[in-house]
């Protein structure tokens, strides 16, 4: 029998060291893991540790495998119903060993990903193309030694083909490299808060997922908002969850001119320092805004770090001042209208 011929070629490439070394490669996976990975968060965690009970239960199919494979290599050559058997083994053992590359060198990307950002998640876009980039490599590498299928003449003959699909998807792979652009850039991650402004069409919200053809947000209200690639790509993005810059709120307490402003600032500035949601670095700032015949208006500055919360944080900002004043007996100023007859 030629040995380069199926099954024989396909039995050539179940080789101890290729296995060997796919379980190697699984260990260390899981050692990238222990090593570099010891400070992400709950969640991640949970979630890395699903992927590798899943590669340990495809590892233990591919041992199983393996070895029945070479226990019938080895004793089918009396019995023919053995070797009518050993071409299917062959043929799982080999789907099961790429199959368990592929997901390994998967979570090592989304592993490194990881490494690069230390927040909720990552976008599985990079991850999706990574995958399925190589599983096309390992397909075409696989029917070519299988098979002995040359798959050049192949590929050159289906140009034609591949300029009317191009022009078919145009759309699909405009968002498809739109999205690739968006996360080399870093112009945002999973948990950002965004406002996509396009012309007179402005969106805000939080990033949940960035898929092949569009980005997912979750607005104010809890709505899910799907916009393409190609329109955010194209849109002014301004991202409020960038690390060390605070969101800036404020608001604006109007009292009368009999009241001392000073104390008022100085109750303001105490009163907020206290709410949870605020941050005490840097500190609220509290300031006479304006001046008018009906009232003194005091602003008071606030920051925060979480751009999602910022109503219900202006709820209790509003809400403590509101009976601070009531409390200091402090009450505030309204607009004074003076209507005066005219004799006729």
């Amino acid at each position: 029998m030629n040995p380069t011929n199926f099954p024989y070629s396909l039995y050539n490439l179940i080789d101890f060291e290729i296995y060997i070394f796919l379980i190697v490669y699984t260990i260390f996976c899981y050692l990238f893991y222990k090593i570099l990975l010891k400070n992400v968060s709950t969640e991640r965690h949970t979630n890395l540790k699903n992927h590798f009970k899943n590669l340990l239960v495809h590892a233990l199919i591919l041992s199983s495998f393996y070895f029945l494979f070479n226990a019938l290599y080895v004793g089918s050559e009396p019995y023919i119903v053995l070797k009518k058997i050993l071409p299917y083994v062959s043929t799982l053992t080999f789907l099961w060993g790429c199959l368990l590359f592929v997901k390994t060198s998967r979570l090592l990307v989304l592993q490194y990903l990881f490494l690069g950002s230390m927040r909720a998640g990552v976008p599985l876009l990079l991850v999706n193309i990574f995958s399925l980039l190589l599983s096309v490599a390992i397909l075409f590498w696989s029917v070519s030694r299988v098979f002995g299928v040359q798959l050049t003449p192949l590929l050159a003959t289906s140009a034609a083909f591949s300029v009317v699909l191009g022009l078919a998807l145009q759309d699909t792979l405009g968002n498809l490299f739109a999205g690739i652009s968006l996360q080399i850039d870093k112009t945002f991650e999973i948990g950002d808060w965004l406002e996509v402004q396009n012309g007179i069409i402005k969106v805000t919200g939080q990033v949940k997922e960035l898929s092949w053809r569009s980005t997912m947000l979750v607005g104010l209200s809890d709505e899910l908002i799907t916009l393409p690639n190609k329109l955010i790509a194209a849109s002014q993005v301004s991202n409020f969850s960038p690390e060390n810059q605070p969101i800036i709120r404020s608001q604006i307490f109007r009292i009368g001119h009999s009241e001392n402003a000073d104390a008022v600032k100085n109750l303001l500035f105490q009163t907020v320092l206290k709410i949870p949601e605020v941050k005490q670095n840097p500190e609220p700032w509290p300031y006479i805004q304006e001046i008018t015949e009906n009232w003194i208006a005091i602003k008071i500055i606030y920051y925060m770090d979480q751009y999602g919360k910022q109503f219900s944080a202006g709820d209790i900002v509003l809400d403590k001042c509101l009976t601070a004043l009531k409390n200091n007996n402090i009450k505030l100023a309204h607009q004074i209208i003076d209507v005066k007859k005219e004799n006729t």
